[in-house]
């Protein structure tokens, strides 16, 4: 596992060639998460793992919790969303508020018309929101409870919304590696969910997405996209982490395959019919990378290689040799699917040492077309740009 350090005093990540890097904002408490509002605010979720007593239990759970804390993801949740406004417009947060408190491990927003969504690790709420506003005072209203309970073995909850925002789509990842735990642990998890804003009641979009995070829309043919990590323990170099578009009713294999047909070795009662419909992903992004950050680049004012395909922030992995991930990459798209090798946005993240100065989570764009980056370790927002 990496030793989770964070950045000495005027060290940063190192952004591609012709770009610059910066900080948007810093001095955060595990900022995991972004959104950017119309008006051009950028909203943080700080947040970590909710308290779950049954998860990771015995020596082999002693050890993973070790290697966690090791990897900077053993604090207590701020449980609060931030919001960050550069006021004068030269890429620095000048304004901070506590937008939201006194959440529960919140990850994924989403703001439709005047309401605003978050998904707590256990449910999905809303409170009323009027742009320019700093601080919500509201009592949230529960829209509708997500799989949670006292393992939460995944316990992120993206969020996106639909077009016309009559339906939220829930990434629900795991209660285990591969169903250890038992399956009846997995009800509407390793899954992404839909739910109806008016009547709160869900259904289960995909499945067997052993933890997909991040979330987005492909503008040319409006699908839904994700990013997935894989399952653990089958060696350095399996199973590959992927990007892959989300169908309808779609079953991508876990826990009884992965990438397709390949059969899961430590399954003892398989599960022939979905394997033998499990659909291979789009796009493979390396094993043990940790995707979790998945934004379309359409609007960016970076260079023009980088005006159509995707941003993902990959976190790292806390349990593979050599070290992988840990970077931001781009990966180009030609009449909406992946069309090149992803291109490195944002590296330097890890020395050679296993010492992890930071590790990217969330990306977004900003109201500039710029990039910004979610560093959970390094405590801070990266703004990456094109260099004058």
């Amino acid at each position: 596992a990496p030793n989770a350090i964070g950045w000495a005093e005027g060290q940063k990540p190192i952004p591609a060639e012709g770009w610059e890097v910066s900080a948007f904002g810093g001095e955060l408490d595990q900022p995991r998460w972004l959104y950017v509002l119309p008006n051009g605010d950028v909203l943080v979720a700080e947040t970590n793992a909710p308290k779950r007593p049954d998860d990771a239990k015995g020596i082999k759970g002693v050890i993973f919790k070790f290697f966690q804390r090791n990897a900077g993801a053993g604090t207590p949740s701020a449980n609060r969303i931030t919001l960050l406004r550069d006021v004068d417009g030269d890429g620095v947060a000048e304004l901070r508020s506590v937008f939201l408190d006194g959440l529960n491990s919140p990850f994924g927003m989403a703001l439709v018309g005047n309401t605003f969504y978050v998904a707590n690790t256990d449910a999905v709420v809303s409170f009323p929101y009027e742009e320019g506003q700093t601080v919500i005072t509201a009592e949230a209203t529960k829209i509708t409870d997500l799989p949670a309970g006292t393992i939460n073995h995944h316990w992120t909850k993206g969020l996106i919304a639909s077009e016309d925002g009559s339906k939220l789509y829930v990434s629900v990842g795991s209660n285990s590696d591969v169903a250890e735990n038992g399956i009846e642990q997995e009800k509407d998890r390793a899954a992404i969910l839909e739910v109806d804003v008016q009547t709160g009641t869900y259904r289960v979009f995909a499945s067997g997405l052993r933890n997909p995070v991040g979330m987005a829309w492909e503008p040319e043919s409006s699908t839904l996209w994700t990013v997935v990590n894989e399952r653990d323990e089958l060696g350095n170099d399996l199973v590959p982490d992927y990007m892959t578009s989300v169908q309808d009713g779609g079953l991508y294999g876990w826990p009884y395959s992965y990438w397709g047909q390949h059969l899961e070795p430590r399954i003892k009662e398989q599960n022939p019919d979905l394997v033998a419909k499990a659909i291979v992903p789009d796009y493979g992004l390396g094993s043990h990378t940790a995707p979790l950050g998945l934004a379309s680049s359409v609007g960016t004012a970076l260079p023009a290689q980088f005006e159509n395909g995707m941003f993902v922030g990959q976190h790292g992995s806390w349990n593979r040799v050599p070290h992988n991930g840990y970077q931001v990459i781009f990966v180009p798209f030609t009449d909406g699917m992946p069309s090149g090798d992803p291109l490195p946005v944002l590296t330097g993240f890890i020395k050679e040492n296993g010492d992890a100065m930071g590790r990217p989570v969330g990306v977004a764009l900003d109201s500039s077309g710029a990039l910004l980056v979610a560093d959970d370790v390094g405590n801070t927002i990266w703004r990456v740009t094109a260099a004058p």
